[in-house]
């Protein structure tokens, strides 16, 4: 299994013999309805887009998961996988063969399972996945990005979990972004050769009045020293944007 980290929430994912991208945002600004001046992210430059893709998995139907640019510039027939928000976006912009996966169902693409789980409500319910590799290789995978983990989902060994790593909230209220909080529990439940960060990281750089509220506990130097102490079969990383990691078992 390899994946390559893109920024933001961003993944090409190669598994079980297929190219998987994942969240992207590839190309232009990020902002939620046009409102540049609530907030709005820059990539540190445009990435190109990935070919001979065989899949689009979306967790979430907001823009920094469902990027419209970015989605215009993917071929209309690539199958598609999402949560419902997710799937409304992706056929707004003309996709044609996209499928609703709620938490619990699963789906099969190829010699890959795909389990939805239930992931952060904002303000509805969206989508982690449990990706399993139906090969001998067996390689599994793991992704919420905002740190909720589904309760119901049963303890298991995966191969590699990607999530935050740090917490992201506003002056008041919970986090609505939980890496700090789930990392312990995440090691518990699956006990990954690898965990990698994601969802605040390449270098994106945020401006805007919701920006400047934002505040964020913890980062990856403190978690790798964590893992060190706490958890040493697993393998941290903070991955460099544009680098393909091959995620092989212990």
């Amino acid at each position: 299994m390899k994946a390559t980290y893109f920024g933001g929430n961003g993944w090409l994912l190669e598994i079980a013999g297929l190219r998987v991208l994942l969240d992207p945002w590839l190309v232009g600004p990020l902002n939620f309805g046009g409102a540049a001046w609530l907030i709005e992210g820059h990539q540190p430059h445009d990435w190109p887009v990935p070919t001979d893709l065989d899949l689009l998995l979306l967790t979430q139907g907001l823009a920094d998961h469902a990027h419209p640019e970015t989605l215009a510039l993917l071929p209309k027939t690539l199958p598609v996988l999402g949560s419902a928000g997710a799937v409304v976006v992706a056929r707004r912009i003309g996709f044609t063969d996209t499928t609703v996966l709620r938490p619990g169902e699963l789906r099969q693409h190829g010699n890959l399972q795909l389990r939805a789980t239930a992931g952060a409500a904002v303000p509805q319910i969206e989508n982690g996945y449990l990706l399993e590799e139906l090969t001998d290789a067996g390689a599994s995978l793991y992704v919420e990005p905002h740190g909720f983990l589904d309760r119901a989902l049963p303890a298991r060994p995966v191969t590699a979990v990607i999530t935050p790593v740090v917490d992201l909230a506003l002056p008041v209220g919970a986090p609505f972004v939980r890496g700090r909080a789930v990392v312990p529990e995440l090691l518990e439940r699956f006990t990954p050769a690898w965990l990698l960060a994601s969802s605040a990281g390449g270098g994106v750089r945020f401006d805007g009045l919701l920006n400047r509220l934002l505040r964020a506990e913890a980062a990856p130097a403190d978690l790798e020293a964590q893992l060190a102490r706490r958890h040493p079969p697993t393998r941290f990383v903070d991955p460099d944007p544009g680098h393909c990691y091959e995620l092989s078992p212990r």
